[in-house]
């Protein structure tokens, strides 16, 4: 039994601002009786559950009690967590689950059985109509992995938190002490569920931080906060910034405030919030680097396009576009992965990713930062699948691939000297910015310096954007 009841309850009163929880179904208790289940031994039949507020808004909460019987979903457990989300979609707010158990109530069996299929399916009804944060302190195994992977947010406590579908023993070949596929930094790094990883304390801050960003739900025309920053703020050296785009959103974000989501997964794209004029902004950008708090460059990728990478931004994108959060993407990207293990999967990741940019009603703005070449660069939020701005970075190059490789490809038999000249020309002529530029396909070359103001600009035009035909009586005669 890995905590106690207080421990259950202190969660809920670290997340909530003070004294603002209400709980509801205190006085709940289990019904079923059989091998020695005493109604005495289940108070609130193992989980807590109510209502409060983080920064003034109303969020719904339930808190798994590792105390009573470890957590165990039962009847009673169940129809109380499914109450929560009745009452959250009435009320158009979040709803965040606190998740410590060993699983399914073995005393409870069919009744217990029920009881997942009703909260995976008020977890379903609620998709894409409220936000569901999942936070992990404990054990989350088997068909429970299910609750956090139908959330659109997921944490992990790093020293108590386990997530596994088998445990490690379980896995043919395997064992804890070879490989603990359950613990947070496995996970977190794997399964492309989780948004970070923290001490209790960290992970209730940062669900607080993103509740303070997000909508409370898909009826409410996006989130906006009052921006004290200067909208026109000058971002000096921004270019140097160009490999790790976490450095860039950060940069031009309200008070540098940039909240990253999936941070240990699929690295190579990068994907979170930010506020524009005080507005929320999704930001989807490729990534080449990551750089510590002291520039120092930690991790290094291919600029390619990735199976991993591609999911990770078409859920976020679909999320955004769920809840009417505009979107910024950053784009530079040479081509794809190219493994025997990225072709098993990256056609299909390719099409995810294009079908949630095409198809996103909300306002999209893109801005090439680097070298955008071939269909990949097109995937990423271009003019041609449905971008209503798109910006460039002067220097930045624009085209089917590098210069130097076309001309080889076109003019393999000739000698060192012409491949030169015509890769010159090829620069000139197809992969400049400019001839982008020329065609409409880019609307405006700016200053790295000056992202901040045009991102800003751009987001406040499409403020009133609509999606599809026009809605009108009259016809042109």
């Amino acid at each position: 039994m890995s905590n106690t009841t207080n421990s259950a309850r202190q969660r809920i009163v670290g997340l909530l601002d003070e004294k603002s929880f209400m709980e509801i179904g205190a006085l709940v208790t289990a019904r079923n009786t059989d091998f020695d289940l005493n109604q005495s031994e289940t108070p609130s039949d193992g989980v807590i559950t109510g209502y409060g507020l983080i920064d003034g808004n109303l969020v719904y909460v339930y808190s798994q009690d590792a105390a009573v019987l470890n957590g165990t979903i039962g009847e009673m457990h169940s129809k109380k967590i499914a109450a929560v989300y009745d009452m959250a979609m009435k009320m158009g707010a979040p709803v965040i689950g606190l998740i410590d158990c060993a699983g399914m109530r073995l005393q409870e069996s069919v009744d217990a059985l029920n009881g997942f299929g009703e909260i995976y399916a008020k977890q379903v009804m609620a998709s894409g109509v409220v936000p569901q944060i999942s936070a992990i302190f404990g054990n989350c195994g088997g068909g429970l992995t299910v609750i956090p992977a139908l959330s659109d947010f997921v944490f992990v406590e790093k020293e108590q938190g386990r997530m596994f579908v088998n445990s490690p023993n379980a896995l043919p070949g395997n064992n804890l002490a070879k490989c603990d596929t359950a613990v947070a930094t496995y996970q977190s790094e794997n399964n492309g569920c989780i948004d970070g990883v923290g001490t209790e304390v960290e992970i209730l801050t940062q669900i607080r931080e993103l509740i303070c960003m997000l909508p409370g739900n898909n009826a409410g025309g996006g989130r906006e906060e009052e921006c004290t920053d200067d909208l026109n703020r000058v971002c000096e050296n921004l270019e140097n910034c160009v490999e790790d785009a976490r450095l860039i959103l950060t940069n031009i974000a309200d008070d540098n405030l940039f909240l990253e989501t999936k941070k240990d997964y699929a690295r190579n794209m990068v994907t979170g919030f930010l506020r524009l004029n005080g507005m929320t902004v999704g930001a989807v950008a490729n990534s080449s680097a990551v750089f510590d708090e002291n520039g120092e460059k930690k991790e290094s990728f291919d600029k390619g396009l990735t199976a991993r990478g591609c999911n990770k931004a078409a859920e976020f994108i679909q999320f955004c576009d769920a809840f009417d959060i505009p979107v910024l993407s950053l784009t530079a990207v040479e081509g794809f992965a190219a493994s025997t293990c990225s072709e098993k999967n990256l056609a299909k990741a390719m099409a995810h990713m294009t079908v949630a940019f095409a198809g996103a009603t909300v306002p999209k703005v893109n801005i090439i930062i680097g070298n955008a070449y071939g269909t990949a660069s097109v995937m990423m939020n271009s003019k041609s699948i449905g971008a209503d701005l798109v910006y460039a970075w002067e220097g930045s190059k624009i085209g089917m691939m590098d210069a130097a490789l076309a001309a080889k490809i076109m003019y393999e038999d000739k000698g060192s000297d012409v491949i030169a000249q015509k890769a010159k020309e090829y620069e000139e002529l197809q992969s400049s910015v400019l001839t982008a530029a020329r065609r409409g396909l880019v609307d405006l070359i700016i200053s790295p310096a000056d992202t901040r103001k045009y991102a800003v600009a751009a987001f406040e035009m499409l403020y009133t954007k609509g999606a599809g035909e026009p809605v009108k009586k009259h016809i042109a005669k």
